[in-house]
């Protein structure tokens, strides 16, 4: 007798093949047959004509803090994601020596955007090194299954301490890096992360420590990586940094590497087919190099509290060096206002916000008189007043104590441009950014937003397709050889899905951190079931917490 068996349901088997209808038969965590007529079972889940299809698996999150108190990586599995990838850009938090806890936890603060006192509050330190961070989660269980990046800017804290953020490191020091980075693909990372990207800066603005590693120490720690054979590269790409580099540590350390972050900007409309075309050529030519890309319109709320949004700007870090009432006399000052100016007007279009105050938007008041603001840009605002946009967005949050909320809409807004990233075969679909900037957006319904709107609502792939590129292809990237297909002996990370209504809903704001923090959510729609090693974690669009906890951290990934 079969644990579960799923009847009359659409197969899609993330293969891209076309789909048919059949019964699926589960038993001990695995998919024990595919077929007409299968039974008897346990549970019998009636399709009905529903969709059946692999568990999505998130290749972009940063769930590393979150996990260590809330094993369902909440709310990723009731977007239909039963595999997430955490520890992108190197922003982990193991290995950690005790003194570097609440450096680690405050750089989390500013460059992913999380609260300081739900860190403080929620992450459990039961671990030092890498390894022991993997033993833990195994310890306390997890509810979707983890494979986890080796961090650079955490490997680089441990060897070189506080310099770690304002030098390159010494022949000895990067030895000492890469003897970490061989332990923990040895205990089980799926691979070695890291970022060269300009507004990646921890407290103070003070760079993330991995932006002042040279090319010496990158080659050294990914070589380290990539000595057994086995390991994922990636990497999210400042200015600085090239293809033909990337593809160079991929040839040298034969080991694919993955490129964030690839988005579409209306204002140089070229350079995100620049990319594709230069990894394109690096594949042709045997050097495993992919672009990520988003299905998604990049768009954040901010406030000028923390307003990530324009710190990439060399002229702002004036304001992340300030706090409390210092950081109003930044605004206000004539020089700051001034350079930041100058800065805008030096157009570079790989930034993340390029002036375009037209999709820059007011969205909460701080003050009631103030509630007609509500809705208009920024473009608009500053005509009527007369002003230049950035001293209408800082006057108004000066007035209002900076509590004025913002929304913008800052890259991958024209989708005429979008869909080349979504139809080139070999892109990584992903840079959800799940568990990480929590008060400025929440994509971790990609995959939802994929099947819904790019495939439903636009046509611009099949649905066969647009599942292969969310499952079997991540799958094999990361060389997780088990998931991302439904076939016999293949794990039993399901999702029960009807093509006609899936999508995700719009954000809301909830307060359900540790410390009572609060971060934007989205609900799915169109989502019937979720099954993680054959055991049903979310019903109809809720979880189903009973305790159990079938995920799996992953430590074996395939060459």
């Amino acid at each position: 007798m079969f644990d579960t068996v799923f009847r009359n349901a659409t197969i899609v088997d993330g293969t891209g093949q076309p789909a048919y209808t059949a019964d699926l038969a589960v038993s001990a965590g695995r998919i024990a047959a595919i077929g007409p007529g299968l039974g008897p079972a346990t549970e019998t889940v009636e399709a009905d004509g529903l969709t059946l299809m692999p568990g999505i698996i998130d290749g972009h999150t940063h769930y590393d803090a979150q996990l260590t108190w809330d094993a369902y990586a909440d709310p990723s599995p009731t977007l239909g994601v039963t595999s997430v990838v955490i520890g992108n850009c190197g922003f982990t938090i193991a290995p950690c020596r005790p003194a570097d806890r609440d450096l680690t936890m405050r750089n989390l603060t500013h460059v992913e955007g999380m609260s300081l006192e739900a860190l403080r509050t929620g992450v459990r330190w039961d671990f030092e090194q890498f390894p022991e961070y993997l033993e833990m989660l195994e310890r306390q269980g997890v509810a979707v299954n983890v494979a986890a990046f080796v961090g650079h800017s955490s490997v680089r804290t441990y060897v070189l301490g506080q310099d770690a953020s304002s030098r390159v490191a010494t022949d000895g020091e990067i030895a000492e890096m890469a003897q970490l980075v061989r332990g923990a693909m040895a205990a089980g990372a799926v691979g070695f992360a890291t970022s060269t990207a300009e507004p990646h800066n921890g407290e103070n603005g003070i760079p993330m420590p991995s932006r002042l590693a040279d090319e010496r120490e990158v080659r050294a720690l990914v070589n380290a990586m990539g000595a057994d054979g086995r390991g994922v590269y990636m990497l999210t790409r400042g200015q600085g940094t090239s293809i033909d580099f990337l593809e160079s540590v991929a040839a040298d350390s034969g080991r694919p590497v993955i490129v964030a972050a690839t988005f579409y900007n209306g204002t140089n409309p070229t350079a995100a087919a620049g990319t594709l075309a230069q990894t394109r050529a690096a594949r042709e030519r045997g050097n495993r190099v992919f672009a990520q890309v988003s299905c998604c319109p990049l768009t954040m709320d901010f406030t000028l509290k923390n307003p990530y949004v324009f710190e990439g700007l060399a002229a702002w870090k004036p304001a992340m060096e300030a706090h409390g009432e210092a950081v109003k006399r930044v605004y206000a000052d004539p020089a700051f206002r001034a350079a930041v100016k100058a800065e805008l007007r030096d157009f570079r279009g790989r930034r993340l916000f390029n002036s375009q105050w037209e999709r820059l938007h007011l969205v909460n008041a701080g003050r009631p008189e103030n509630a007609g603001l509500e809705g208009r840009s920024l473009a608009d605002l500053a005509a009527e007043r007369g002003v230049d946009p950035l001293d209408c967005i800082l006057d108004i949050a000066l007035e209002e104590d900076l509590e004025t909320e913002f929304t913008a809409v800052l890259l991958n807004a024209e989708e005429a441009g979008v869909a080349p990233l979504l139809t080139d075969p070999d892109t990584h679909i992903s840079l959800s950014d799940a568990g990480a900037h929590l008060t400025f957006l929440c994509d971790a319904g990609y995959g939802l937003h994929l099947l819904g709107h790019w495939v439903r609502g636009r046509g611009v792939l099949s649905f066969e397709e647009a599942v292969r590129r969310l499952t079997a292809q991540p799958a094999d990237l990361f060389g997780i050889a088990d998931r991302g297909r439904l076939a016999p002996g293949k794990a039993a990370d399901l999702l029960l899905v009807d093509p006609l209504t899936i999508g995700r809903g719009p954000k809301r704001k909830v307060h359900d951190l540790p410390a009572g923090a609060p971060r934007l959510v989205t609900d799915p729609v169109g989502i019937h079931g979720v099954w993680v090693n054959g055991t049903r974690i979310v019903d109809d669009n809720r979880v189903i917490d009973t305790g159990r906890r079938p995920g799996k951290v992953l430590r074996e990934f395939a060459a």
